[in-house]
């Protein structure tokens, strides 16, 4: 999102906007997330990527918008599919 306020607070309104929507997780899915962060132990995968990457594969998603394409051209849905990452390189 950046490091300024105004930048903050212009993402925090993308959000409210309606443009996209929040999945929500609970605490059924810490297993799931547990176990990614174990398999990608030797990346580490931090606690936002198990996120993005188990709601990617709840929800049956493989495009992702992410800046961080080093770790997301590693990881995998369901530990075979690449990710489409957007923006491209």
């Amino acid at each position: 999102m950046g490091d300024s306020r105004r930048e903050t607070e212009v993402a925090c309104e993308f959000v409210r906007s309606g443009v996209l929507s929040v999945a929500p997780l609970s605490d059924r899915d810490l297993p799931d997330l547990v176990a990614l962060m174990r398999r990608y132990h030797d990346r580490p995968m931090d606690f936002a990527d198990a996120t993005l990457v188990h709601l990617a594969e709840r929800e049956s998603l493989s495009t992702i918008f992410t800046v961080d394409h080093n770790d997301f051209e590693t990881y995998r849905i369901g530990g075979r599919k690449r990710f489409r990452i957007l923006p491209a390189r």
